[in-house]
C-alpha cells in the first residue's frame, strides 16, 4: 500500500480535466441576474472563477484520495489520485495560460511535489509512524517557501511571504481532513474539508487579482 500511494499519486493522469473551460462559460450568479444586467462574463471575472473551481476541486479530490488510502479502498484510491494529478495538469495549464509553456512546465513538478509530502503525511498515519509524519509536516512547512518563492518571482503582486503563508494554511486544513479520517470521524472530517476547500478561495482570488493587476490589457472588459 506505501509503494502505490507514492506510484500513483506521481503517475501522469490520462486526460486533463474541463473544469476551467467549464467554470469560464458559466457567469456567477447568472440564474438571478438578466442579460441586460450580468456583467460577471469579462475575462478577468472567468480567471477568478476558473481558479476558484480548480483549487477547490483539489482538495476535494485530496480528500477522496488521502481516505480512500486510509480505508484500504485500493481502487477507489486510484481513481481519485489519477483525478487528483489531472487537477494539477489543468491548474498547471491555467498558470500556462498566462505565463507561457515554460512557466507551466515548471510549475507542474513543483506543485505535485506537496501533494508527494501529503502522501507522505497520509502513509505515516496510516502506520502510525510519527518520524514519518513529523518529516512530513516540516516538509510541507519548507515547501510553502518555494512556492512562494515561485509565484513571486512571476508575478510582482505576489509577495513571497504573503503566498507562503496562504499555502501554509492550505497544508494545516488538509492536514486537518486527514487526521479526521484517520479518525474515523466522518461528521469532523466533512466539516474538515468544507473549511479546506473554502479556504482555497484565499489563494485563487488574490492570485487572479494579481494576474489582473499585471496584464490589465488582457483583462480588461
Amino acid at each position: 500500500m506505501k509503494r502505490s500511494l507514492r506510484t500513483t499519486f506521481g503517475a501522469a493522469a490520462t486526460a486533463a480535466l474541463l473544469v476551467s473551460g467549464c467554470a469560464q462559460s458559466m457567469p456567477v450568479g447568472h440564474a438571478m441576474a438578466s442579460p441586460s444586467t450580468s456583467t460577471t462574463a469579462t475575462p478577468a471575472a472567468s480567471l477568478r472563477t476558473a481558479l476558484n473551481a480548480l483549487f477547490a476541486e483539489h482538495v476535494y479530490l485530496a480528500a477522496a484520495a488521502t481516505g480512500a488510502a486510509l480505508g484500504g479502498r485500493e481502487a477507489e484510491f486510484k481513481a481519485a489520485a489519477s483525478a487528483l494529478d489531472a487537477n494539477s495538469v489543468a491548474i498547471a495549464s491555467a498558470l500556462g495560460s498566462v505565463y507561457g509553456k515554460d512557466a507551466e512546465a515548471a510549475f507542474l513538478p513543483l506543485w505535485r511535489r506537496h501533494i508527494g509530502f501529503v502522501v507522505d503525511y497520509t502513509v505515516g498515519t496510516a502506520s502510525a509512524d510519527r518520524a514519518r509524519q513529523d518529516k512530513a509536516v516540516s516538509d510541507l512547512v519548507a515547501y510553502t517557501q518555494d512556492f512562494g518563492a515561485f509565484l513571486a518571482s512571476a508575478n510582482p503582486n505576489l509577495p513571497k511571504s504573503v503566498v507562503a503563508d496562504l499555502v501554509k494554511h492550505h497544508v494545516v486544513t488538509l492536514k486537518d481532513v486527514i487526521d479526521a479520517q484517520a479518525a474515523k470521524d466522518p461528521a469532523r472530517a466533512y466539516v474538515a474539508v468544507r473549511a479546506a476547500a473554502g479556504h482555497m478561495r484565499q489563494i485563487a482570488d488574490p492570485l487572479a487579482e494579481a494576474i489582473v493587476k499585471q496584464f490589465p490589457d488582457r483583462y480588461r472588459g
